[in-house]
């Protein structure tokens, strides 16, 4: 018995180990992240992940002081030394100038994209901050490029459709998405609009829904008259920002108090840790507001939540009963594999739901898996983002895209139901045009 347990506890370690291996020899391909093996990089890449893939074209070559950078790039491109003697960084108090060679280095043949850990030599508290979001998990801006390259559609999918999603995904590695080169201005990260670069569109409408709120248009009506250099601050600020509420006292975290992850997954709203995330909204609401209204503000969204997954889990439970008859048209057998999937793979199945349902938006689905997905990441998130910033209008039109959308799945699901056999999917959805570039060019 002894040598029987020896030999389980070794091949688990071995398992173990062998799964590690497995796991960074598929990151050591020529892309990034789990299937880095299965793609390559494009030139913009270099901006995007400047530490991963940033390779300069060696038209230059030489070492120089920051002042002879300066004074060359002041005919090349005048615009980013005007930014630079903007900044603080031109004339920071207490000490010299922080010049070209500090975030760039001095060897021309050698130069640089700086990325966050370049930014950490100075800014280690922001960027320790910064780094600590990876425990919250997803999603947070810590982890924004893991999530986008380690997608299986990442690397599935041609680059033309995929590479515009770092765009807004390299915030996890440089600090410029917040703070544009070459000024890097606080003042210009805390107003709403260095946040709705990215945080705009369908899956995501914090710009609709905030402008749409009170806090939106006192922010639009005071705007100009905000001094925006002031720290985070209780007092300092009559306007409620993106970065007032979600970085309270300018901690560089935004995913330390979400509650309800993105609106995406159904969660207990109650828990312990999220018990203490309620305090600290609380807290945050309570430089404006009493805390009891702060704390029914709160109990609304939960409601609203509620509502909106009754809604969405009684749809998804009727393309479930759809799957399990064979009623889904094309089934998965007439569809090309979801993304790095084997052909004909045994028991593959069509994707529903969250850890999966997002297939519906990579790949050739019937039109209800796709009905349903729009509900769930549009009309869903419409709701959430205006529960939780303050905007009934929102509210009530995501809820009404929901009521909509579930009542013409079920009445679609009743025909499907009572057809004696699905028609057979054509050809084209295994052999289309789209299907054989995507083959083809990846």
């Amino acid at each position: 018995m002894a040598r029987y347990a020896r030999g389980v506890v070794l091949f688990a370690a071995l398992a173990i180990a062998a799964g590690y291996a497995w796991v960074d020899w598929n990151k050591s391909g020529p892309g990034d992240g789990l299937n880095s093996r299965l793609w390559q990089p494009d030139p913009a890449f270099g901006y995007w992940h400047p530490t991963r893939f940033y390779q300069y074209d060696g038209q230059m070559s030489g070492q120089f002081k920051g002042e002879e950078c300066i004074a060359c790039h002041e005919a090349l491109t005048p615009g980013i030394v005007a930014d630079w003697r903007a900044s603080r960084h031109s004339a920071p108090k207490g000490r010299a100038s922080v010049t070209c060679e500090a975030c760039h280095g001095n060897d021309h043949a050698k130069i640089r994209m700086p990325d966050r850990t370049v930014c950490a030599g100075c800014h280690a508290r922001q960027h320790d901050e910064f780094l600590d979001e990876r425990r919250f998990g997803f999603p947070s801006h810590a982890l924004a490029m893991e999530r986008a390259v380690d997608a299986p559609h990442f690397a599935d999918k041609p680059k033309a459709e995929v590479t515009a999603c770092l765009q807004c995904h390299s915030v996890a590695e440089k600090c410029d998405s917040c703070h544009t080169r070459h000024r890097f201005s606080a003042a210009e990260a805390r107003r709403p609009e260095a946040c709705m670069t990215c945080h705009s569109g369908p899956p995501h409408p914090d710009d609709d829904t905030y402008f749409a709120s009170a806090h939106g248009k006192r922010y639009l009506a005071d705007a100009d008259k905000t001094d925006w250099s002031k720290p985070l601050a209780k007092g300092n600020y009559t306007t409620p920002t993106c970065a007032y509420c979600h970085m309270a006292g300018g901690k560089h975290q935004v995913a330390d108090k979400a509650i309800w992850k993105f609106g995406l997954l159904q969660v207990n709203p109650l828990t312990s840790n999220n018990e203490v995330k309620r305090k600290q909204w609380v807290a945050v609401c309570a430089d404006c507001h009493p805390a009891d209204w702060s704390r029914q503000r709160l109990a609304e969204m939960d409601a609203e939540r509620k509502r909106a997954w009754a809604k969405l889990n009684a749809t998804e439970a009727t393309l479930r009963g759809l799957r399990g008859a064979g009623l889904l048209h094309p089934n998965v057998k007439e569809r090309p594999p979801y993304p790095l999937d084997k052909p004909g793979t045994w028991f593959a199945r069509e994707r529903i739901g969250y850890y999966d349902g997002q297939a519906s938006a990579f790949y050739n689905v019937s039109p209800i898996e796709r009905d349903y997905f729009e509900m769930w990441y549009f009309a869903n998130l419409g709701a959430y983002k205006g529960a939780a910033h303050g905007s009934p209008g929102h509210v009530g039109q995501g809820h009404a895209g929901m009521d909509m959308a579930k009542q013409d799945i079920q009445a679609r699901a009743k025909a499907l139901e009572q057809q004696d056999k699905p028609p057979a999917a054509g050809r084209w959805w295994l052999e289309g045009e789209y299907t054989k570039h995507n083959r083809e060019q990846n």
